[in-house]
């Protein structure tokens, strides 16, 4: 009975071409293997990471910083080629995780669930499949992003598309790349974005376990520097939990933050801009009352 329950439980038209997108890296010697495709690989993990990061994350789920409405819609736009559903989704489920953390109403605990139910199985059940959206009612006000979640895909296909038709063309045009359209198509946009995957999902699973926890909140959240690394600044994620309102989530001039170096830098540019600070207190000391999460 448990396991027909449990099997009723998952959505399995989001768990099959999940899984389909993670066998298709098994494509990777049969497509070859070239210097150029690992590069795009990498930069898009890079790229893609920080639009989560810094948009889904920071501007859609915390709002700590301001930016126009063209902007906020290319990036949720962009946000999407990473396939990690559309932004009202990310953000009110995010949201409900600091409403509730490390409760039995946190959507992936690893203190409730389990390390794997929350590293990957919970996105996957259909209770958490809705927009909950007595959180993100700021933004389900504008018609453009509504329209983007209900086609949260299409970023992602044409991103494909466009990979495939790039990788075709310099095969004709720059043979000495050794590269091809199957090949950008399985390391550009499936590896990178599997590996993209992971490395987000440890935050909600690694996060809660492994690291140290300069701040005494309410829940398990810990700091981390290698899940900083591969997240581009996430992995400060104790700090996070501090004080969620900052726009940096390395509170102190050591712990690197590329995200944060990322956003400053369009800030400069006057595309986003009024980044919340780290209060002073929290860089100078440790410890202090807990505050509510936001």
């Amino acid at each position: 009975m448990l396991i027909k329950n449990s099997y009723k439980a998952v959505s399995w038209s989001l768990v099959v071409p999940y899984v389909g997108l993670h066998l298709a890296c098994l494509l990777a010697p049969v497509v070859g293997f070239s210097w150029f495709a690992i590069s795009v690989a990498f930069l898009l993990y890079g790229f893609r990471m920080f639009c989560i990061t810094g948009f889904y994350h920071r501007y859609f789920s915390h709002r700590t910083f301001k930016t126009s409405r063209f902007a906020q819609c290319v990036f949720a736009v962009l946000t999407c080629t990473a396939a990690q559903r559309g932004p009202l989704w990310w953000a009110s489920q995010h949201r409900h995780h600091h409403a509730c953390t490390d409760t039995s109403e946190d959507p992936h605990s690893p203190q409730f669930g389990g390390f794997f139910h929350s590293h990957v199985v919970w996105f996957t059940l259909k209770k958490n499949f809705p927009v909950k959206s007595e959180y993100i009612k700021d933004f389900e006000k504008f018609p453009e992003i509504k329209w983007l979640e209900e086609n949260d895909l299409l970023p992602f296909v044409l991103l494909g598309v466009v990979l495939f038709f790039a990788g075709e063309m310099l095969r004709a045009l720059s043979p000495g790349l050794n590269t091809s359209g199957p090949q950008l198509l399985v390391w550009g946009l499936c590896i990178s974005t599997v590996a993209l995957y992971h490395a987000t999902y440890t935050i909600n699973s690694l996060g809660h376990c492994w690291g140290s926890r300069p701040f005494a909140t309410n829940d398990s959240s810990r700091n981390n520097l290698i899940l900083a690394l591969i997240t581009l600044g996430e992995g400060w994620h104790n700090n996070h939990h501090r004080y969620p309102r900052s726009t940096r989530q390395g509170f102190r001039w050591w712990q690197i933050d590329i995200t944060y170096y990322g956003l400053k830098l369009l800030a400069g540019l006057n595309i986003i801009w009024d980044l919340n600070p780290v209060p002073l207190h929290l860089v100078r000391s440790n410890s202090s009352q807990t505050p509510q999460l936001q």
